[in-house]
């Protein structure tokens, strides 16, 4: 079997692990994802953001977050990012995906704004 035959029955195998595991994944997160609040959380969760920044958009203290990020990873809905000082998390999937809304954010002037 060639290189590029692997790859493609790779592929193969890839799209029907993705599709068999699209339900189990939609499930888990509405179970964990419960709340705007941690939707929003989580949405934000980009590897970017700190716990401190993510706190404010969502109105938690940078605590919470962390309790969030720490229950999530040993779900596996989110994975670490060493930064200069620790960790951040970045989300394994996008909400939108499995067909979920995604809460606005509040800033400081009161306006919407997506995330």
């Amino acid at each position: 079997m060639g290189e590029s035959e692997q790859t493609e029955l790779l592929r193969e195998i890839l799209k029907w692990i993705r599709f068999s595991g699209i339900r189990q994944v939609r499930t888990v997160l509405m179970d964990i994802l419960n709340t705007e609040q941690k939707r929003l959380i989580y949405n934000l969760s980009d590897g970017e953001r700190g716990s401190i920044d993510i706190g404010k958009y969502a109105g938690v203290s940078h605590s919470t977050v962390t309790r969030y990020w720490d229950s999530w990873k040993r779900l596996g809905i989110v994975e670490p990012v060493p930064v200069r000082g620790g960790l951040r998390y970045r989300k394994l999937f996008e909400l939108e995906d499995f067909g979920f809304s995604i809460p606005t954010i509040r800033t400081e002037e009161g306006q919407s704004e997506s995330t």
